[in-house]
């Protein structure tokens, strides 16, 4: 694109844009998207946003595409991606002037610039912090004020990255502009107040302004950086807003100077009459992350063994001893609880307009840094935790004070109880060995439950949700059903069951949840949650619903199955209305695991829907998979285990194509699940279709991988290798020379030189003409004889040996060993003893002696199928179980006789030498190793 020529038309293009008539905006709008990856379009848009001669609207408009476009196209890997020519003269471009005269303009070219610097600086663009600097230094107050806050926004977002070269970079930065921010906020400060002295009200709302920004800056840079008290006492000494800052939470040592003064000033305004009248309610969230800061920072508590403790942590903890007496914990735990914990008339009236908010708003994440009532509740969990011998008698008197129920009319007591048992709640964990809840249940919680004024509502929402906090603390099993009975009635009214089920962990989800117990009221329960979960709105409602849906399936298992109909039907519909929404996309696929689970073969009436969901989920190319991909793929490994081969679904080639794609560190161990399941159901079809391209992404990985992850690659072969010998080393060729030479070398890691043997031992003894071939390439690689070669395989073997404890591995390597025999190869002959003393290991695993009849017999011999014999808590086998147990009856491990085995191969030998000759061979055997074989062999 023209930049001369172009002007004109992207002008008249962002003009019609702006329009309100949709017949001029669409094309308008449609155009634009167009030009978004033609070379240059960038450079107009930066020419025209930065004419203030030009409509404010259009300007307005340049900036958000310039700033979309960043997003898109400004990484060196993106499609369509701007060139470096371009973009070296946006980013001269976007610092040549520092005076937007409108003030959402500014604004939006700031972050623009943040963003450009999140990518570039300081790499590519090492000058953009110095001309900020010079630029906040000049005299221009516009100047000044922009470069301010794009110094804001760009140190505000190069802070937000969070890997170690990015923040060593960020911290170097902020070392180096720490004191200049310190400096010039000071000086703006000093401004201001003299401003407000001479009452010059619009030069002190500008110097405030500069004041606000240099603190934002210095409030990122200050985690950075660890001398920062001198600043820290200034801000004491200015506008106390040392408490925006978060020098406490990265410096804790550095900061215990200031502990004392720091607790002083924060307990006097918010629990003491001091306050009253002067705070508001941001500040007394500021002092009350300040006082929880100090009371639970693990920096400030000695170790279990005094000697063992940092000077700085006894000192800071004999000042936080000194501080919290009795009577000021007293008086902030009575405080908290009946002052801070009442609910508002504002909080009331939000419930009773909309219960499933006001629950949702309750519950809603960091929510306790910035609002009042969760940070209040967080305040007093941590002082109970730290202090609970102190508090403890405190909280237990004011429950004492509030037995029986409690008269309707009396809205303050109603509102003091709610606040006492929401407190009882909290600190359930703390109360255990102090409150009898079963008692308390039967005797006054079950009786105000059954109190049917609606002005009693408030206690019966307070009291079902107690209930719900001391499930898995402390609650007899024998009380479930009537539990249960309670649950069924409450769960009729949404006003009481929201917090019920967003705020307490699921009467089913702990250990002493009986199945039995349960049952009973399985359909009633099960179909009240599913309607909850229809009648919903909020996306966090819907999430908790489903988590407690997921828990009742898990735990009920296969005796779900009558009852989920209505669900599988609805699913489906609640992922297409939760396109926008991952997490709540994220408890859909936990629920389907666990109907996966519960359905087991029966599953297979979810495929139409359960296909598209494993595609996305596991489609690296989308970024929902980012939420999704881990669940995705637990699905697919759930529906491999449990479906047999004519229920199973095979994944669409896409998905199994970029497996190596999904191999990332995190689902590695997931991914090599599925693969083995896969072959464990349908070998050649999956080798065949695969196996080339998952060779391919185990080579890749076998390069930069643990030694942990090596083994799970190799346990992908060794399986392959055991369902289909002759298909599973051809498909895996590729992998089976770094096998080899690994055993040659002598692996120092023991379980990655047991899985080498294991593998080898597999090729070796149900391929042996494979073998024959990879010893020879091996030999031609190693500029060795194939003879010399197989001897320091069979040495090495039998010196490894012990890296091998499974027993099943170790009967494979005797058999894999014997297999070499009859030979009359001098080099198997000269290892004959290593071979011999490997076997007669081997039989001290696997046989065992029959008392009655003295005669050994080989233990890892099955000869048929046996449906296991279970008792009530234990899971029936899996399809993939069955598998396993089938593909035994083949495997040489379990259908040969060692025993019989050796004494054949040995027969067999003394025949192709001759008595004399043979004897010979068995005189290098150990005598003691030739006295445990013969008994072995005895009746043979």
């Amino acid at each position: 694109m023209n930049i001369d020529g172009a002007s004109s038309v992207v002008l008249q293009a962002l003009t019609h844009a702006t329009s309100q008539d949709t017949a001029v905006l669409k094309p308008a709008e449609e155009q634009l998207r167009q030009w978004e990856t033609q070379p240059g379009f960038y450079s107009v848009l930066l020419n025209i946003f930065n004419n203030h001669m030009l409509d404010v609207n259009v300007r307005w408009l340049a900036v958000l595409y310039f700033k979309n476009g960043i997003d898109r196209y400004w990484r060196r890997v993106a499609p369509h991606a701007l060139s470096e020519e371009e973009k070296t003269s946006l980013r001269a471009g976007l610092i040549t002037n520092f005076n937007e005269p409108i003030n959402q303009i500014a604004t939006q070219i700031a972050v623009l610039i943040a963003k450009v610097a999140r990518l570039d600086c300081p790499r590519q663009w090492p000058e953009l912090i110095p001309i900020l600097l010079e630029s906040v230094k000049g005299q221009d107050g516009l100047q000044q004020h922009r470069a301010l806050l794009t110094f804001y926004h760009v140190t505000k977002t190069l802070a937000s990255k969070r890997l170690a070269q990015d923040r060593r970079l960020f911290q170097d930065l902020a070392s180096g502009i720490y004191s200049f921010a310190c400096s010039l906020w000071s000086h703006h400060t000093d401004c201001f107040l003299q401003q407000i002295y001479t009452r010059d009200e619009a030069a002190a709302l500008s110097s405030l302004e500069r004041t606000l920004l240099s603190l934002k800056g210095i409030k990122i840079c200050t985690h950075a950086n660890t001398h920062n008290c001198g600043f820290l006492n200034a801000v004491f000494e200015r506008l106390k807003q040392f408490l925006e800052c978060y020098f406490l939470e990265y410096h804790p040592c550095a900061f215990i100077p200031l502990i004392q003064r720091s607790l002083e000033f924060a307990v006097s305004y918010v629990f003491t009459p001091a306050g009253e009248g002067v705070t508001f309610e941001r500040f007394i969230v500021q002092c009350m992350n300040l006082i929880k800061m100090i009371v639970k920072n693990d920096a400030y508590k000695p170790a279990k063994n005094i000697d063992d403790s940092k000077p700085e942590s006894l000192e800071a903890h004999k000042i936080k001893t000194a501080f919290f007496t009795h009577p000021t914990l007293t008086e902030i735990g009575r405080r908290l609880v009946s002052h801070y914990f009442l609910l508002t008339e504002e909080e009331l009236a939000m419930w009773e307009e909309d219960p499933e908010s006001f629950a949702v708003e309750e519950t809603g994440g960091d929510s306790w840094k910035y609002s009042l009532r969760p940070c209040t509740e967080v305040l007093f969990l941590d002082i109970f935790h730290n202090y609970s011998q102190t508090l403890t008698p405190v909280l237990l008197d004011m429950v004492q004070n509030l037995q029986g129920p409690t008269n309707v009319e009396d809205s303050v007591q109603l509102l003091m109880k709610d606040a006492v048992y929401n407190a009882v709640g909290l600190a359930a964990y703390e109360l255990f060995d102090n409150v009898d809840f079963d008692q308390w249940f039967k005797n006054q919680l079950l009786g105000e439950l059954q109190v049917s004024h609606h002005r009693y509502k408030l206690i019966r929402r307070r009291v079902i949700w107690l209930i719900g906090q001391w499930i898995s603390v402390k609650f007899k099993s024998d009380l479930r059903p009537l539990l249960y009975e309670v649950i069924l009635s409450l769960m009729q009214d949404p006003d009481l069951v929201f917090d019920f089920i967003l705020n307490s962990r699921p009467p089913v989800d702990d250990f002493e949840f009986r199945t039995e117990q349960f049952l009973p009221y399985l359909e009633s329960i099960f179909g009240l949650l599913f309607q909850l979960l229809q009648q919903v709105t909020e996306c966090d409602t819907k999430m908790q619903v489903l988590h407690v849906i997921s828990c009742v399936i898990e735990r009920v298992n296969i005796q779900i199955r009558p009852y989920v109909g209505c669900l599988v039907q609805y699913l489906p519909l609640l992922w297409k209305q939760s396109e926008e929404h991952n997490m709540l996309r994220c408890a859909i696929l936990t629920t389907l695991i666990h109907l996966v689970q519960g359905l087991g073969a029966e599953s297979k009436n979810l495929y139409p829907f359960l296909l598209p969901v494993i595609q996305l989920s596991t489609d690296v190319s989308q970024p929902p998979h980012v939420y999704l991909l881990e669940d995705g793929l637990e699905i697919i490994h759930q529906q491999m285990l449990l479906s047999s081969l004519s229920s199973c679904f095979f994944l669409p080639p896409a998905c199994l194509h970029q497996f190596s794609n999904l191999m990332s560190s995190e689902n590695l161990r997931t991914c090599f699940q599925i693969v083995n399941a896969y072959i464990y159901l349908s070998a050649t079809e999956f080798l065949q279709n695969y196996a080339e391209s998952l060779c391919r992404s185990f080579c890749d990985l076998l390069k930069d991988i643990t030694n942990e992850g090596q083994v799970q690659v190799l346990k992908v072969v060794e399986i392959a290798l055991k369902v289909s010998p002759i298909l599973g080393a051809h498909m895996f060729q590729p992998l089976l020379p770094a096998v080899f030479r690994g055993i040659v070398d002598g692996e120092r890691y023991p379980v990655v030189m047991s899985t080498y043997l294991g593998i080898m031992g597999r090729v070796l003894l149900q391929n042996s003409s494979f073998f024959s071939s990879l010893l020879t390439q091996m030999a031609s690689e190693c500029s060795q004889k194939m003879d010399q070669l197989l001897g320091n395989v069979i040495e090495m073997w039998v010196d490894r040996m012990d890296n091998i404890t499974q027993p099943e591995r170790r009967k494979l390597s005797s058999l894999a060993l014997l297999s070499l025999l009859p030979s009359d190869n001098s080099v198997i002959q000269d290892k004959f003893c290593g071979i011999i003393n490997i076997c007669v290991e081997a039989l001290h695993d696997v046989m065992t002696e029959d008392p009655e009849t003295g005669t050994f017999k080989d233990c890892m011999l099955m000869s048929h199928f046996e449906e296991p014999k279970l008792s009530d808590d234990e899971e029936p086998p899996t399809e993939q179980d069955k598998r396993k147990k089938l593909l035994a009856l083949e495997d040489p491990v379990h259908s040969v006789s060692l025993q019989q085995f050796v004494y054949d191969k040995l027969k067999a030998q003394q025949a192709l030498m001759g008595d004399q000759g043979f004897g010979v061979l068995m005189e290098t055997v150990d005598t003691e190793l030739v006295r445990q074989l013969q008994e072995f062999l005895q009746g043979l």
